[in-house]
């Protein structure tokens, strides 16, 4: 193999791909980036098995073949290399020369038999969307997923196809995410459950445009196609929680509220309560007003909010963290909470309009009278 291109495409394209290498692995193959040159193009890949991302540049091809490069040196290389012309040259014994200006670097190169394949979806099942519109249901759900591996299924976020509707659920037993969106082109109407990680990993590849991403599904792997860029990843395989079971139709209790004053009001009280360790504050509804307080043993904190009430009075306390987590990825001026008794969860939703467009759902943390 032999090629010359650019060290600034050659640098994006190993940042790209080098999202698929993991952390930690046993397997040093793992740790390399493939690259195929063939015509005018360079082909770059990695994967942890779980995600594989492949990326092509246009590159001068003088000699066909391919190798697999020790990933994280390559990158620090080429990180350094993006205002020169870079060829890179395999010759015996795997070895690979890097030369730029007047100088040159040679690596040791791994056995190309040993990288594990990608797999080539070739499914007519798929789903079109606005490339920002998939940005952000993946921002808006993933923080959610669970971080422990006692319930697999719930590192993931269940996707459901229906209606010319995408929705994505993500959910942690303490609190449950629902963004809907709506797709064009949609052939198919299936749930499936991708990995978060893989999910995040999409996301930072995504623009803001309005242009449509294409989306496919086959088996237990979805492939997104960037056009210059494709990733696949493999589903997470077993029964996610019936979420709808837990979604409440009926409240005793209702506030509308301006949001940015709510995540304010919610930081300044979770210092105190970050103190006492328990992250814990206190909603108390009441005369058209909020009042939320957290305690510990250097003092108290009382936040007053104007609202808009109706139904019960409601004593009830929260995680603070679950609460600004959500409000954070919620762009709204004003949103409404409903709730029904102190040991039931409150659902956060839309003040007007598009109702369905999101929705989440928090536990409450059980009061201790005293």
């Amino acid at each position: 193999m032999q090629i010359v291109c650019s060290g600034l495409d050659l640098c994006d394209a190993v940042i790209t791909v080098s999202r698929a290498i993991g952390a930690k692995t046993t397997n040093p193959i793992l740790e390399g980036i493939k690259m195929v040159a063939e015509e005018d193009t360079l082909v770059l890949s990695a994967t942890d098995l779980e995600l594989s991302i492949e990326k092509k540049i246009k590159a001068d091809v003088k000699v066909e073949g391919e190798v697999v490069v020790p990933g994280r040196f390559f990158g620090d290389l080429v990180k350094k290399l993006t205002n020169e012309q870079i060829e890179l040259k395999l010759g015996d014994n795997n070895l690979m020369k890097i030369k730029y200006t007047d100088s040159e670097t040679v690596i040791q190169c791994f056995p190309v038999y040993e990288f594990p394949s990608f797999k080539k979806l070739e499914s007519t099942e798929f789903f079109g969307i606005e490339k920002r519109n998939l940005k952000n249901i993946i921002n808006k759900t993933t923080f959610s997923v669970a971080i422990d591996d006692t319930r697999p299924i719930l590192k993931g976020c269940l996707i459901e196809l229906e209606n010319g509707k995408i929705n994505t659920v993500a959910l942690d037993g303490y609190r449950l995410a629902l963004i809907s969106q709506k797709i064009t082109d949609c052939n198919v109407s299936t749930s499936f459950v991708v990995p978060s990680k893989s999910l995040n990993e999409i996301s930072k590849l995504l623009d803001d445009s309005d242009e449509i991403v294409n989306v496919y599904i086959q088996r237990n792997f979805i492939m997104v196609d960037l056009n210059d860029c494709i990733i696949t990843s493999r589903l997470l395989e077993g029964d996610f929680i019936n979420y709808k079971q837990i979604i409440s139709n009926d409240f005793e209790t209702k506030i509308t509220i301006n949001k940015q004053q709510l995540e304010d009001a919610l930081e300044r009280a979770s210092l105190l309560s970050k103190i006492g360790q328990n992250n814990l504050v206190q909603f108390d509804i009441r005369d058209q007003n909020l009042c939320i307080t957290s305690r510990s043993e250097i003092g108290n904190v009382r936040e007053n909010i104007n609202i808009v009430f109706a139904g019960k009075e409601l004593l009830i306390a929260f995680n603070a963290r679950y609460f600004m987590e959500a409000l954070r990825v919620i762009t709204d001026e004003f949103i409404t909470i409903k709730f029904n008794q102190s040991q039931n969860p409150c659902v956060i939703t839309p003040f007007e309009g598009e109702e369905d467009k999101f929705l989440y759902l928090i536990l409450p943390v059980r009061l201790i009278k005293t």
